[in-house]
């Protein structure tokens, strides 16, 4: 990826981090306790989660991993730990934060664009408010979550024989039966999450619905 095309990826990251933050700020303690869309956690837990993907470091990650059996037993570990913390230091958190770039090992500047986009639908369509990521943000992140590398995301094969048509900006991924609709509900319907399925059809939709009901959390 281009340096240009980076740091375009980090000021959206940093301005979707931002906007989580002021989101959570507003929020009561009924509606950070709602199921967000990320099987297991909660509205809190989520921008716990999104906080600690910057601030914690991978040696911390690695170091809970090993301890724990796995990287996903990680995480959901540290992000639980966090969210143990008032809502409001998370929300700070993640404002100090914001501008930090980050591009893990192996999966660039795109993983965490996926991961804040995808959150930012758990937390926004339970609470009943507007998903609307800006479409070539969410083609951006439909790039990795396609790509060879999508770890914790999309697990192996759920994809296969799946082609994504994203109709508001005429993008396609991937071959076989095709699904079509925007581009934010494909996003989040290849993550297992059926919040949005609503909106896409075509005849490979019952494949991805099959798919999502026999995997774990993506």
């Amino acid at each position: 990826m281009r340096a240009a095309d980076r740091e375009y990826v980090f000021a959206a990251v940093a301005d979707e981090r931002r906007r989580i933050a002021s989101l959570l700020e507003g929020l009561d303690a009924e509606q950070l306790a709602t199921p967000s869309l990320c099987a297991g956690w909660d509205v809190k837990t989520v921008g716990a989660h999104i906080v600690s993907t910057v601030v914690d470091e991978t040696s911390a990650f690695l170091r809970v991993a090993i301890g724990r059996g796995s990287m996903a037993r990680a995480i959901d570990e540290l992000a639980r730990r966090r969210a143990r913390l008032p809502s409001a230091e998370i929300a700070a958190s993640l404002h100090r934060c914001a501008d930090r770039p980050t591009s893990p090992p192996l999966f660039g500047p795109l993983d965490p664009l996926a991961d804040i986009l995808v959150h930012g639908g758990d937390i926004r369509i339970p609470l009943g408010l507007p998903f609307e990521p800006d479409p070539q943000l969410a083609a951006l992140a439909m790039e990795f979550l396609t790509g060879p590398w999508p770890f914790g995301f999309v697990p192996v094969r759920r994809l296969n024989g799946i082609s994504l048509c994203a109709n508001d900006i005429h993008r396609t991924w991937g071959s076989g039966a095709e699904i079509r609709g925007p581009v934010a509900a494909l996003m989040t319907a290849v993550c297992g999450r059926t919040a949005l399925l609503h909106l896409l059809d075509g005849p490979g939709v019952p494949r991805l619905r099959r798919r999502i009901g026999l995997s774990a959390r993506a």
